[in-house]
């Protein structure tokens, strides 16, 4: 996922529809609002109050009827449910496909149980993150992922690219994009009661990072226990013509409790946690190993190399990364992206790539890049916002514990 600060983002549109002329707003947003793709479940945002805005092309929720922080708070509570269909979910199939697929990742996906999945790194030849996914494993010769909105174009253009040269020296491998499928996402403490009133399966046997291919509220689904919260949960891929009775299900088994949540507090949840943003807080010119995800790298890999820029990336590993991403607690006004960090002496260390007011912690968060050195936690640091110098300090993430569903 990706984009600005959508914290900041939902913040300025509520201000707006509380201040500005309405009218005036439809005009300034009517052109744009005609090219902007819209997910099956558009009119079912816009029936429950939905404030929709352009994000990676599509027409999206930013929040609804409650505030960001409500949102974000009811989803750690409660539940929150999530339209993230304009992710792109594809499938790879063949005998050469994993074999195909780690020319392209870092992640050990020979080394997965079939039905478990890993976050990874798609990178390019300098060691830089192309994007990042959540693959998995559904047997040897069928792999499910899902790449970000906005990356989907030089995603796709890339995985095709590599394939054709690929099946061109004898390879076995095809694709299958999934734009028949819708996605949604269901997150908190509710997610699974709520969910298991609508399938058979027992999903108290499903852990974090397991997929099953099942029907839920009768719809063939595929179902992956993993999230973008910090939260237990569960991403839904369904049948298009099924994607708004789920998602009406899902509301009216929690009797109220789950809502539909937008990208705003998405935003804040997922910084809560410490997850990465794509074109925030991880970049093309920014490795794995920089960006804090050397654990994404499987064993055999950083033994054996095999990925694009796998050069770099193993010489990172070894020698250590110059700059790290970090976490922060800071204090004034919200450090946000781009807000230069320099030490006690006012020598630039970095700047931070996402920041906003934790909901939870009833506090400033962030995260950013530092010159390596002085990463460590309790690393006392100035953060410029508005021309003004803030103190903060190095702290360790998530910020606010996860509470993935793993075996006992």
């Amino acid at each position: 996922m990706r984009g600005g600060n959508l914290w900041q983002l939902g913040q300025s549109i509520t201000r707006r529809l509380a201040q500005a002329d309405k009218k005036a707003i439809t005009r300034r947003s009517f052109a744009s609002e005609a090219e902007l793709k819209k997910t099956v479940l558009y009119d079912f945002h816009v029936a429950h109050g939905g404030k929709m805005v352009p994000f990676a092309g599509w027409g999206m929720p930013i929040q609804y009827k409650d505030s960001i922080m409500d949102s974000t708070l009811n989803c750690r509570e409660n539940g929150g449910l999530f339209d993230v269909s304009h992710m792109c979910g594809l499938s790879l199939k063949g005998k050469d496909c994993i074999p195909f697929l780690e020319k392209l990742v870092v992640a050990d996906v020979a080394g997965l149980t079939p039905l478990t999945g890993t976050l990874t790194v798609f990178t390019n030849e300098k060691g830089g993150a192309i994007d990042d996914s959540v693959i998995t494993k559904v047997t040897d010769d069928h792999i499910y992922l899902v790449v970000n909105a906005g990356c989907r174009d030089k995603d796709l253009a890339h995985i095709e690219e590599h394939m054709k040269a690929f099946k061109a020296k004898g390879g076995d491998v095809s694709w299958h994009i999934h734009d028949e499928r819708s996605l949604l996402a269901l997150q908190g403490p509710l997610a699974a009661p709520v969910l298991q009133h609508l399938t058979k399966e027992d999903l108290s046997k499903i852990y974090f990072g397991e997929f099953r291919m099942l029907d839920i509220n009768g719809a063939h689904c595929f179902l992956t226990r993993t999230g973008y919260t910090g939260e237990d949960g569960f991403e839904i891929s369904v049948p298009s013509e099924n994607a708004v009775d789920l998602a009406k299900a899902i509301l009216e088994k929690s009797e109220g409790k789950v809502r539909p949540t937008g990208l705003g507090a998405r935003d804040s949840l997922r910084l809560e946690a410490g997850l990465c943003l794509y074109g925030n807080d991880m970049e093309q010119h920014i490795t794995p190993v920089e960006a804090g995800l050397t654990w994404a790298i499987g064993k055999r890999r950083r033994a054996e190399g095999g990925f694009l820029g796998a050069e770099v990336i193993l010489k990172q590993i070894e020698t250590g990364p110059s700059i790290r991403r970090v976490g922060f607690f800071s204090s004034g006004p919200p450090a946000r992206s781009h807000s230069e960090i320099q030490d006690e002496k006012g020598t630039s260390l970095g700047e931070v790539t996402s920041g906003g007011f934790s909901p939870c912690l009833k506090k400033n968060i962030a995260m950013g890049y530092v010159k390596s050195g002085s990463h460590k936690a309790g690393t006392k640091v100035k953060i410029v916002v508005r021309g003004k110098l803030y103190d903060g300090n190095v702290t360790k993430m998530p910020f606010v514990p996860t509470k993935y569903y793993k075996p006992s």
